[in-house]
């Protein structure tokens, strides 16, 4: 479970002090993060950490109950030859399977997360995204994981997203809300550091590049966009709050440069599956083949690792 670490001060962000992104300024500052060099005891540790970091997920039409055993069933035996595995942090499915994850889950440790609010197109009244919600709840879902109604946020009605995500945070109550962007659809850095303001303010235990469903999805500019909202608000209020990229980051490599951004923007607090997320299920695969290999000394095939 999360632990809970602040008590939120909800009010409308100053929009017009947000600070304007510099976006060549951002893309020099990704360029260095990408070529620190992450010597081989390190690498474990960080491998180990990613792990621990990751949501496995099914967000598909063509889902089953069968295919959301299978999935708890891999994060539960993520690969039993390597000893001393962490676990995954959540599973994350539809609100009709939270039931079923519950189940199989049960004892592990591992989080339930579930989309709601009409995911993941966030077209819907209130009233539907509300109700979505709760039946998440009902079923048993540790967090949940929401969307904004990006189609408002373009039209420039920005108090209509503030009381949404306020709205959907009051029936949470102490669970968990990771608020989704969809920042391939939000056009700007410029906007992206907006809607994280307005996402924060607003409730947001957690802020959430994307759906999965759009590309782009999670990139590391976007990302350390996000993170510098997380840090201002943080030194304006001593209040922590997580991130989540997902979609996009399938390699463990490239994962690795997203906790040495981390890091070295926010700190070693936040270096923890508390407030750090992967939205990245074929990510395990490629942080067990290098496990593996750092095992072993040969890469494993990966049909040697499980689908789902």
């Amino acid at each position: 479970m999360f632990l809970i670490q602040k008590q939120l001060i909800l009010s409308f962000p100053d929009l017009l002090n947000i600070p304007k992104i510099d976006k060549i300024g951002v893309e020099e500052r990704i360029n260095r993060f990408c070529k620190r060099s992450i010597k081989s005891a390190a690498k474990k540790q960080g491998l180990h950490l990613i792990l621990s970091m990751i949501d496995l997920t099914t967000l598909e039409g063509k889902d089953t109950a069968e295919k959301v055993r299978a999935l708890c069933y891999k994060a539960r035996h993520l690969h039993d030859s390597l000893q001393g595995l962490p676990s995954v942090a959540a599973v994350c499915v539809y609100p009709n399977f939270v039931g079923v994850a519950k189940k199989e889950l049960e004892g592990s440790g591992i989080n339930i997360a579930a989309v709601s609010t009409a995911f993941p197109s966030g077209q819907s009244t209130l009233g539907v995204k509300i109700s979505d919600t709760k039946f998440a709840l009902e079923q048993g879902a540790d967090e949940v994981d929401m969307v904004i109604s990006r189609g408002k946020f373009l039209a420039g009605e920005y108090n209509f997203v503030y009381d949404e995500i306020a709205a959907v945070k009051e029936v949470c109550g102490k669970t968990h809300l990771k608020v989704i962007l969809e920042t391939g659809e939000l056009d700007t850095l410029d906007n992206i550091r907006r809607a994280s303001d307005i996402a924060i303010h607003a409730g947001a235990d957690f802020i959430k590049t994307s759906t999965g469903k759009i590309s782009p999805a999670a990139t590391m500019p976007v990302t350390f966009v996000m993170l510098n909202a997380i840090k201002d608000y943080y030194i304006k209020t001593g209040i922590k709050i997580g991130m989540k990229p997902a979609g996009g980051i399938s390699t463990a490599k490239l994962a690795l440069q997203y906790l040495v951004m981390l890091n070295e923007t926010l700190g070693d607090d936040w270096m923890n599956k508390n407030l750090f997320r992967f939205g990245a299920s074929s990510l395990a695969n490629d942080v067990l083949m290098q496990l593996e290999k750092q095992e072993s000394g040969i890469y494993q095939s990966a049909d040697y690792f499980s689908k789902d």
